[in-house]
């Protein structure tokens, strides 16, 4: 290696010439092959870092996300590289050796950004605050939370034990398609709203569609859309291309379909009610599983919930909640009806819960979403469950199948 140079010139490439292929997580079904390219998404990726974390020189980044996974990539790899900061790269889990491990790591190196999701943490809400506490945790400035909607109680204990009242919450909306955040809140620009994805980043433009593709004003709910394409937008399914245009452009002509559920408040800010087929239609009425669930784990003994319909001869469907306990707790039958009343009275008959499991553990993607289509077939008693090669931990499956008393 000696006579090797260590200078390496870099190859000129076109703008639109494929960067990668990263595939989805396979939360809602079969993982789709998503291709970014090399002009736009280095961008894109560029000015969200830049921007959604106020990175200032010598900063430094710390993400808990897989590098397999879309955040790990925007964030940990090409945006913090782009702006020559210097990275946290992690690899296990947050609780071993105990549950203090990340906030070990903030203050042994020093970090300044921390960005993490919502499952993780409420996994680590149910060990107490003790394993944060006895770290200084003072060089932190911003935290960031996304993947997945974050409910409130867990925000706040993020804002309050984690950043000590004095990092703004970054919560952002994106997908492995959009390359970057969409809609955003900036740290110390942004007014901040627990569980709210907050507004659209720079250039972004969001809408909101009912069933029949009528653009909705002002408050509102139904299906989030984008008007005008963005630098980091993916360009095509590997090998695919009409399943690219059928799956985001079909459905409403002009527009790029999420897929996702949105609510949209009287200050215009955007709450993200979870993948348009995350609903529950309990006689005639349709609730949000995001709504249910954040009902739910503002209950004192639940760390998660995920909640999912079943079939039901009267009702149409039944809610189905999977619950994961906090330490010291385990499911009685007063306890079962507590956690019932809770959804209750925070929503109304109609959210009150059927039936709740307590498991050890929720079935997730690798980048740490619910994948609530297998409780879906667990609460039909279907055994086959489809592509599992995103799961990150199959041996829940065996406990979900017993717990639900299915023979597969």
């Amino acid at each position: 290696m000696k006579s090797v140079s260590d200078s390496c010139e870099p190859e000129w490439m076109e703008a639109e010439d494929p960067l990668f292929i990263l595939y989805t997580s396979g939360s809602t079904g079969k993982p789709k092959g998503i291709v970014h390219t090399i002009g736009g998404y280095l961008l894109y990726s560029y000015i969200t870092f830049k921007y959604v974390f106020n990175y200032t020189d010598g900063d430094v980044f710390f993400s808990t996300a897989d590098l397999g996974w879309m955040a790990a990539h925007t964030f940990n790899v090409y945006g913090a590289l782009a702006n020559a900061c210097s990275i946290v790269l992690f690899e296990g889990t947050p609780v071993y050796p105990n549950p203090g491990r990340l906030w070990n790591i903030i203050d042994r190196l020093g970090v300044n950004i921390f960005y993490t999701a919502p499952t993780t943490i409420r996994s680590l809400m149910k060990f107490g605050d003790h394993y944060v506490r006895q770290y200084k945790r003072d060089s932190l400035k911003v935290l960031g939370t996304a993947g997945e909607p974050i409910n409130p109680e867990a925000w706040y204990w993020f804002w309050d034990v984690v950043g000590n009242q004095k990092c703004p919450v970054v919560d952002n909306y994106w997908q492995t398609e959009t390359g970057g955040p969409m809609i955003t809140c900036l740290p110390g620009a942004t007014p901040m709203k627990p569980g709210s994805a907050t507004l659209p980043f720079f250039g972004v433009i969001p809408a909101i569609l009912d069933s029949e593709g009528k653009e909705l004003k002002g408050a509102a709910t139904g299906q989030l859309v984008f008007k005008k394409p963005w630098p980091g937008i993916a360009r095509t399914i590997d090998g695919k291309h009409e399943w690219y245009q059928m799956t985001y452009f079909h459905k409403f002509k002009g527009y790029y379909w999420t897929g996702d559920g949105v609510q949209r408040d009287s200050d215009g800010y955007y709450w993200m009610t979870g993948r348009n087929d995350d609903t529950l239609n309990v006689s005639g009425h349709l609730l949000s599983t995001v709504e249910v669930e954040t009902a739910i784990v503002e209950h004192r003994a639940v760390a998660e919930a995920a909640a999912v319909s079943a079939p039901h001869a009267i009702k149409g469907e039944s809610i189905h909640v999977f619950v994961v306990l906090n330490n010291g707790y385990e499911l009685t039958a007063e306890l079962e009806m507590d956690i019932k009343r809770r959804a209750r009275d925070k929503i109304g008959a109609l959210a009150e819960p059927d039936v709740i499991l307590a498991v050890s553990g929720l079935p997730k993607t690798k980048s740490g979403k619910v994948m609530r289509r297998i409780l879906n077939k667990i609460t039909r008693h279907d055994c086959e469950l489809g592509d599992t090669s995103t799961m990150a931990d199959d041996t829940i499956l065996d406990e979900l199948f017993t717990i639900s008393g299915i023979k597969c």
